[in-house]
């Protein structure tokens, strides 16, 4: 006796016909003729420099990393890193080495007066969109 299927198969069921006919898999068609790159390095592929595009220039991300702890001998130790990533003119990344004191207000990070112990690592974002609106978002790793 011989069943036949009509109809569309379920996914699944197309995978184990495949797997126990050993149909072969249909293969993604490649285009003959080669694909044309063009390799954009260190800046943006269009102009931005125009003043409509300050908003890309006013986003400023800060890579934070402070701890504080009181140790044995009762003295308070503290260590922080920051690096303050900007855009330029056309769009290119830079970065460089800041300080806890030029983290802004918004962030997260809030260094006690005390020596207690205290963790605090994250990357802050903030902005200022096409119509001068603040904006940040702090993700905690």
């Amino acid at each position: 006796m011989r069943a036949s299927f009509h109809g569309e198969a379920k996914p699944i069921e197309r995978l184990f016909d495949i797997a126990v006919r050993g149909e072969p898999v249909p293969l993604i068609s490649i285009p003959e003729t080669p694909l044309a790159l063009k390799l954009v390095q260190d800046r943006a592929d269009v102009d931005i420099s125009d003043p409509a595009f300050d908003f890309v220039r006013s986003i400023r991300v800060f890579e934070i990393t402070y701890q504080q702890r009181r140790n044995r001998d009762g003295d308070c130790n503290s260590w922080g890193s920051v690096y303050m990533g900007t855009y330029g003119a056309q769009g290119d990344y830079s970065r460089r080495r800041s300080s806890v004191s030029a983290v802004p207000a918004a962030s997260d990070l809030a260094v006690p007066a005390d020596c207690r112990d205290y963790r605090h690592r994250s990357v802050f974002v903030e902005w200022r969109d096409y119509e001068g609106s603040y904006g940040h978002e702090e993700v905690h790793y």
